[in-house]
This record gives structure tokens, sequence and C-alpha cells, in this order.
């Protein structure tokens, strides 16, 4: 079990040129991305824990077994709303992960 909170990634231009990236991410409640967007889907599986998201002008809150799509180019966020753990993976389906910020933090 993990003991801190953090991320990690995976990029598939270092590993061969696979076409995938992906992060494991395991936050603390409250903690999560600013407002940003790629110019692809990205794809977020919710392995335990709550997290409410922001995609475009909706807000969802997703737990544990649930998955979200933000389209591509569809500013998006999220953060650990539960009083838990979050573990969650998100996969962008691209060898090199490409993130345009977008300056906002607020849910």
């Amino acid at each position: 079990m993990l003991q801190q909170s953090g991320s990690w990634l995976f990029e598939g231009i270092d590993h061969g040129g696979v076409g995938l990236s992906f992060f494991l991410i395991d936050s603390l409640p409250g903690a999560g991305p600013d407002l940003h967007a790629h110019p692809y889907m990205e794809v977020f599986v919710v392995h335990e824990g709550e997290a409410t998201f922001v995609v475009g002008d909706q807000s969802l809150v997703a737990v544990g077994g649930q998955v979200v799509v933000a389209p591509a180019d569809r500013p998006h966020k999220f953060h650990n709303s539960g009083s838990a753990r979050l573990r969650i993976t998100n996969l962008h389906p691209s060898p090199r992960t490409i993130t345009r910020w977008l300056n906002s933090r607020n849910l």
C-alpha cells in the first residue's frame, strides 16, 4: 500500500513508441489538477475513493468502479472529494501526454 500521495506517469514514447500514456494517481482529500484540456480524449478509471469531475459545463461525482470520459479539447479537472484516498488511472491515447493548462482551480 502506498504511504504517500502522488502520481506516476508512463509515456509510451519512452517504451518503444507505445500509443498510450497514463497516470497512476493516489491522492489525498482535496487534491486534484487545475483545469486543462488535451487534443485527444482522456479516460479516467476510478479504482477507489470519490472524485468530483468538471468536464466542460457538467459536474459529476464518480466512485470506485466507475469510468469518466473527457472528450478531446474539452476543458476538465477533478479533485478528491471524498474523505479517504483517491486511486485513479488516467488514460491518454497518445504516446506522449499533451496538456494545455487553463488557469482555473475552482470547482
